[in-house]
């Protein structure tokens, strides 16, 4: 397991595509999916995530480049050769045959004996926990049992490599977070590699092992879920993963890995992940829960002044909205704990956080 888990399963190398001939949907891709492992391309909408799941998948073609499956280029390999399970968001059952039918189809087409069929069939079903169901039709089933269906027929026929497109995009809050679950328990539980995509940010934290941020057709950064969290690289990637104080301010000074910016008549401290020397422009990113208010003098690097105006009761949390460096929208959670100072709006208050919770990212414009 050790050996597999470090070999490379899935390759782009510098994958383009444009639909056009002009525009470039995806640009220049470079990418390593380890065996056994769950990747994320995580992007809101037009970003590429699902253009590039389909080249994979053998539906489109790519433009420039070339794509590896276990070291062999495979963009000339037609999608029924390339032993792929795709699960959609629509599910694809066929409605007139029942669950059985439906499972056993993918083999059938692969000339798979009719015991061993059964056998399989059986045992994809109590993987996906719907034993008992074989002889119901699709139309029988719930939102979520549909999706077992369409996740076991990508399974049924032993696929090392399954991709799946939004699969939880028409269900329910709720059954979104159980299949959530149950996804990732059938990933372990097989170790087979997965691509998956979503705009869904909550979704891409709980299930995957990497997550690709894309915008624009490019990856703005991979990293595991609290990588992405905690040390964002990009303006883009620290506003599109939880939410994030991004505040434009000047670098004043450089001090080793430490810059001191001017945002909003502000002095601030912040850890400098992109390079920059005195003058350049920078965005400032703060998470919400690494500030403090009203915390003992002199605690923190960065201490500043701002004005309450608005609270928002989130049961285990309070979300309150301050004007503080030069912004009206700086937001800082606080838990609802005993003995938290109470807070009304128009109070003055001192807020503060220390150098390496602020991160110094790129510019961005808009």
């Amino acid at each position: 397991m050790g050996n597999r888990a470090r070999t490379a399963h899935v390759e782009f190398r510098g994958i383009s595509k444009s639909y056009d001939g002009r525009t470039l949907v995806v640009k220049n891709l470079d990418l390593s999916i380890r065996t056994g492992e769950f990747v994320t391309f995580l992007g809101p909408s037009g970003s590429g995530k699902t253009t590039i799941l389909m080249m994979l998948a053998g539906f489109q073609s790519p433009t420039a480049g070339e794509i590896l499956l276990d070291g062999r280029p495979i963009q000339d390999l037609p999608a029924r050769k390339r032993g792929i399970g795709m699960v959609f968001q629509n599910y694809a059952l066929f409605p007139h045959m029942t669950v059985g039918a439906n499972l056993a189809f993918p083999l059938e087409v692969r000339n798979v004996g009719a015991e061993e069929r059964t056998e399989l069939v059986d045992r994809v079903l109590r993987l996906v926990r719907l034993e008992g169901f074989a002889d119901r039709r699709p139309s029988q089933l719930s939102g979520g049992q549909q999706q077992r269906v369409a996740i076991a027929r990508a399974l049924v026929f032993e696929p090392e490599l399954v991709l799946m497109d939004e699969p939880l995009g028409a269900l329910d809050r709720s059954l979104r977070d159980e299949m959530q679950y149950e996804i990732r328990r059938i990933h372990r539980t097989l170790d087979v590699t997965v691509v998956y995509v979503t705009h869904d940010q909550q979704e891409a934290m709980v299930m995957s092992d990497r997550i690709a941020v894309l915008r624009e057709g490019i990856v703005e950064q991979i990293a595991v879920p609290e990588g992405l969290y905690e040390e964002p690289e990009r303006a883009f990637v620290a506003r599109f993963i939880g939410e994030s104080n991004l505040l434009k301010g000047r670098v004043t000074a450089v001090l080793d890995e430490v810059c001191e910016v001017e945002t909003g008549g502000e002095k601030v401290h912040a850890l400098k992940v992109v390079a920059c020397e005195t003058g350049d422009p920078v965005t400032l990113s703060i998470r919400p829960e690494r500030v403090a208010i009203n915390s003992v003098p002199g605690r923190y690097k960065n201490e500043v002044s701002a004005t309450v105006e608005d609270l928002t009761f989130l049961g285990d949390q309070l979300r309150v909205r301050l004007t503080a460096c030069g912004r009206s929208d700086f937001i800082v959670t606080i838990p609802n704990i005993v003995g938290h100072s109470p807070l009304l709006r128009g109070d003055s208050v001192r807020i503060g956080w220390t150098a390496l919770d602020c991160r110094a990212l790129n510019h961005e414009r808009s």
